[in-house]
């Protein structure tokens, strides 16, 4: 039997790699325990700015956001940018890297709650919460009379087909996920599909793993606007590793409100 694996940050305690030292910081995947045996350093990091908090090293949601936004979108000033699922981990990050580039951003969310949060904390100039809109086509009109030129795509199904519909000429879709799609025994169509031949669309879903070569950039970048003030972050916290599984249900419901952590131990 071996524990769940995922994305936490360690400190060594003992080394035989030249790279890690005794005391080091480093994120990567690691087991739900609170002392790992890590035989193979290929997929761990090291913190080099421990002045911004660790818990932000945990998985790769600001690195998500980043490769999504900037080189799938392809953003230009003064562009309508819509995000899905915008309250998450990456989508609250996807939305403050667009109002950092002088675009217009509108994010949809599954609460009252998370629509303030957009809002009032993140700088969302419009949110929306999608449970209580019976016509997806006539909020995105609502919030977009003159259309939608990148859609950062999290959710797919009926939001997809709407966004399409509403997107603008040589609009760009960078699809990092499709959360309503993934307990489906059977996957639900999308229609107006030649949206994209007649408007030009490019839509390109991404991979993180394969935009490491991004990652310096971005480390340097969005820790500087961190310590300047410039982007927030909001975190789901739950305390003790006993707590983990009924965070990670948490999930699929909707429960969290940004990154959903676990602590596991804290020095």
């Amino acid at each position: 039997m071996q524990p769940i694996t995922g994305y936490g940050v360690c400190k060594v305690l003992d080394s035989g790699h030249p790279d890690f030292k005794v005391g080091d910081y480093v994120w990567g995947i690691t087991g739900w325990e609170e002392y790992s045996l890590i035989t193979s350093a290929e997929g761990l990091f090291k913190i080099n700015h421990t002045d911004v908090p660790l818990s932000y090293y945990t998985g790769m949601p600001g690195f998500t956001a980043y490769v999504g936004f900037y080189e799938i979108g392809s953003p230009k000033k003064g562009e309508r940018v819509f995000i899905s699922a915008a309250s998450g981990a990456v989508g609250q990050l996807v939305g403050q890297f667009a109002k950092l580039m002088g675009c217009y951003v509108v994010g949809s969310a599954g609460s009252d709650e998370k629509v303030n949060l957009l809002k009032n904390k993140f700088g969302f100039g419009e949110a929306f919460n999608y449970k209580k809109e019976p016509d997806l086509n006539k909020a995105l009109r609502r919030c977009f009379p003159e259309g939608i030129d990148i859609y950062f795509e999290n959710v797919g199904g009926a939001m997809l087909e709407a966004v399409l519909r509403n997107m603008r000429l040589n609009g760009r879709i960078a699809a990092c996920g499709m959360i309503s799609q993934y307990n489906l025994e059977r996957a639900e169509g999308v229609s107006h599909l030649f949206a994209i031949v007649t408007k030009r669309i490019r839509m390109q879903g991404f991979i993180i793993f394969d935009h490491f070569h991004s990652y310096q950039e971005f480390e340097e970048k969005v820790v500087q606007y961190i310590k300047e003030g410039k982007i927030v972050y909001m975190e789901d916290i739950a305390e003790g590793l006993e707590n983990a599984p009924a965070a990670l249900m948490g999930l699929f419901a909707g429960r969290n409100v940004g990154k959903q952590l676990v602590v596991v131990a804290r020095e």
